[in-house]
Formats: C-alpha cells, structure tokens, sequence
C-alpha cells in the first residue's frame, strides 16, 4: 500500500502520484466520507489525462462519460443513490468494467457484490480542511 498526503493546493501533484501508483489498472474504487474530495480528485485526474468534456459527479445519472484529446475513454460513476445493488446490473455495469476503459467508482461499497475481483482502491481521508492523505492499494481477488 502506498500513502501520500497532501494540500489541496497540490492536488494535480496528487493526481500524478494516483496515476502512477494505479499503472495498468482500469477500474479505480474512491473511497471516502461525504466531502473528503472524491470529485474533487476525479476532476485532477481528468486534467492530468487532458480529458476535454466538463467533469462533474454524476450523481443522478449515475454514470458520465468522458474522453480526452487522444480519444480515449472514461467512464465516471457515483452509486451514492443507488438504493438496490441490482440496479447496477440494469445499466449494465459489467460491460462497463470489462471494456478496458477507465471507470472512476464513487460509492463502490453500494454494488460490492459487482464490483470486479481486481481494481485499484483510493481511500481518501481529510485530515483538514485544506490537508488530505491518500491510501492507495492494488486489490485482487476481492469477491
């Protein structure tokens, strides 16, 4: 597992290090209470991956689609409403999981049971209000 803690003023710094950390993973889990810059992290990410779409949590939605200027794809999910964890299914989650495409979970905990055996685990945590540490973990075999 890796840590890294930061200041929300160095947040791209932040992104660089998930990216790094993540390699080759494409299905990244954010973990966090209400608050503690999920969003936040995912909109830093998308500038380091020079996404060209407005990024924007996609609470109602449940799931927005970006690409960046190379044309590749990121889907970013917020699972925060969802109230059954079947519903997932309805919108076809697997597909979205295994099309090699970057999928940004928020509130993953709320379809566990669907969640793929191998994904990369953001935890963040605020420790202020303008201080945040990052826990970072590879997981394989989840279910």
């Amino acid at each position: 597992m890796t840590q890294f803690t930061y200041q929300l003023s160095e947040i791209e710094k932040a992104a660089e290090v998930v990216i790094e950390t993540a390699g080759g993973e494409k299905v990244w889990v954010f973990q966090g209470e209400m608050g503690a810059g999920k969003t936040t992290l995912i909109k830093a990410l998308s500038r380091a991956f020079s996404v060209r779409d407005q990024v924007s949590s996609p609470t109602f939605g449940i799931v927005n689609h970006y690409e960046n200027q190379d044309g590749e794809v990121f889907y970013h999910f917020d699972f925060y409403r969802m109230d059954n964890p079947t519903e997932a299914l309805d919108i076809g989650i697997e597909e979205y999981f295994y099309s090699g495409n970057y999928c940004w979970l928020e509130w993953a905990e709320k379809i566990f049971p669907f969640l793929p055996e191998k994904f990369f685990l953001i935890r963040i945590q605020a420790d202020s209000e303008t201080q945040r540490t990052l826990n970072l973990q590879h997981i394989k075999d989840a279910i």
